[in-house]
């Protein structure tokens, strides 16, 4: 019997030796999932840094899972914990809810959606899907509960198909990346509606959480997505009674479930591992949490540990009630002068709008910055406020409703001191001059009382001159003579009537003497002076 060594020389053995290490760093790269265990890559995880936590007085974090995790307040966009948000994952189904999302926004519930041959069989058989067939049809509403459910592949397909209008699914993902830009989500590419694999397939925790503040902001979805098992009546278009259970532990009666829990969409892929995009509301203030690439059943622990946090370190406090910077009993929010006695407000603090304060510090803590960048018509400046350069809300200063003047609120301003403007001392600008506004018309009442008075006494004068000029003819041509001798001729034509009607008078009194003298005679007859008495 031969040895191994004579049947294989060493240059063989080395050479092989090399291949299969070649291999395996190879396939350790393309698939790091195979390379270490679950509990090896969670100990990776849970040694990464959380940004948030290297924020000073910041409430510290707790150390989670997931390579990718991030907790945002939904209203006002701030990020209360952060680890790793904008480093580029798979997003396994999450996907969805941006493909729900597009479809709620522009589709209706009862239209008939078509399932096509690529919509059916580009579905991997072991992956999540109801059984649908080619050529059989769901309403739309079917479809989204479907997707957000049962997690189904060939129905996103399916939705992707209809909604590109080109009968190609692979059209839908030009029209998710646009509205994920819109939503603000820049650092994400969509090639597919449902998240399958593919290396061209990718977002982040920012950009899911982005995408979240819109798909959480839709009551229908949310009570979908919360949905615990799916239903689907047969009908002419398709036989089969469907009827399907979520996946998600986080709904009530389930292992993980989580009381304050608004909306959840769950993923999964080797490649991805686990992922959860979630939304949760307690005493007025709403939280999205998205973790990415976790082990299961970690994404839920997480995610319940991120929501206790964030409700327990934070309040959400509104701006108008405790900003005294810019409150209204400051001269910048009144019209310059009082009007009969009272002046009336032309600006005022939104009374809507909050930031997300850690109870670890106050708000005279805050930095405020204040812009005139604004699109909207009543909205005259915005107030940005930040703790250690990290955004926790803004506050809008609008018109006061009904108000009928016009004001310019950097005219007020640029008297002011400076910290009232901006307390951010690295501004480039000087705080105070800040950029005009041309949109507003600032009135000043003593200038327009002046104005007034000059224009009155200006229509004085040409009354004059024209009363004066009226009286003589320079012989001026055309509409100039008509205009200075119009006046003349009207009191040329007063002047006649007057006299006439004087002379008429006149003659009347002389005749009523005559007649007086004459009975006068009758009566007494002459005296002795041959005159009558």
């Amino acid at each position: 019997m031969h040895s191994y060594r004579k049947l294989f020389p060493n240059k063989f053995i080395k050479a092989l030796s090399l291949g299969l290490t070649v291999c395996v760093l190879t396939l350790s790269q393309a698939f790091p999932s195979l390379a270490i265990t679950a509990d090896e890559r969670v100990a990776q995880h849970r040694a990464m840094t959380i940004q948030s936590n290297e924020i000073t007085n910041w409430p510290t974090g707790p150390v989670v899972s997931a390579e990718s995790a991030i907790l945002m307040e939904a209203e006002t966009g701030a990020i209360l914990y952060a680890k790793n948000i904008h480093q580029q994952e798979y997003p396994a189904s999450t996907t969805k809810i941006l493909t729900c999302l597009i479809a709620a926004e522009r589709c209706q519930l009862d239209e008939w959606v078509t399932f096509s041959h690529d919509a059916v069989f580009d579905t991997p058989y072991n992956s999540n899907h109801i059984a649908m067939d080619v050529g059989e049809k769901l309403t739309m509403e079917d479809c989204l509960n479907a997707i957000l459910i049962r997690s189904a592949n060939e129905v996103a397909y399916a939705v992707g198909e209809h909604i590109a209008g080109t009968g190609s699914w692979e059209d839908f993902g030009p029209i998710m990346n646009e509205r994920a830009r819109e939503l603000g989500a820049l650092g994400s590419n969509f090639v597919n509606p449902n998240g399958l694999p593919d290396e061209n397939h990718y977002t982040t925790a920012y950009d899911l959480a982005m995408i979240g503040r819109a798909f959480f902001e839709n009551e229908l979805l949310c009570k979908i997505s919360t949905t615990k098992q799916l239903r689907i009546e047969p009908t002419e278009y398709q036989t089969d009674l469907k009827i399907e259970n979520s996946s998600n532990q986080m709904l009530p009666g389930r292992t993980y479930a989580y009381e304050y829990l608004i909306g959840a969409k769950t993923g999964y892929t080797n490649a991805a591992r686990s992922s959860l995009v979630t939304c949760a509301e307690k005493d007025g203030m709403k939280l999205i949490c998205v973790v990415l690439k976790d082990e299961s059943p970690y994404q839920y622990e997480d995610t319940i540990a991120l929501f206790n946090y964030g409700f327990s370190n934070f309040d959400k406090v509104n701006v108008s009630q405790l900003e005294t910077k810019y409150d209204i009993d400051n001269s910048l929010f009144y019209t310059e002068n009082a009007i009969f006695g009272s002046s009336k407000p032309l600006l005022a603090l939104n009374t809507q709008d909050s930031i997300v304060l850690p109870k670890t510090i106050d708000f005279e803590d805050v930095t405020s910055t204040i812009s005139y960048e604004t699109n909207s018509q009543n909205q005259v400046a915005e107030i940005t406020y930040t703790y250690q350069d990290t955004f926790i809300g803004s506050a809008s200063i609008d018109f006061v409703q009904g108000s009928d003047a016009s004001y310019d609120f950097e005219a007020v301003t640029e008297d002011l001191p400076e910290n009232v403007i901006s307390d951010d001392s690295s501004s480039e600008e000087p705080a105070s001059s800040p950029k005009k506004d041309n949109s507003f018309i600032y009135v000043n009442w003593m200038y327009l009382l002046i104005g007034i008075a000059v224009l009155l006494v200006a229509a004085l004068l040409i009354l004059l001159i024209r009363t004066y000029l009226s009286h003589f003819h320079f012989g001026l041509p055309g509409f100039f003579s008509r205009f200075l001798h119009r006046g003349r001729d009207n009191w040329s034509d007063f002047s006649s009537s007057r006299a006439a009607s004087e002379r008429r008078m006149n003659a009347k009194r002389k005749a009523e003497i005559k007649r007086a003298k004459a009975r006068q005679k009758r009566k007494f007859g002459r005296n002795r002076f041959g005159d009558y008495d």
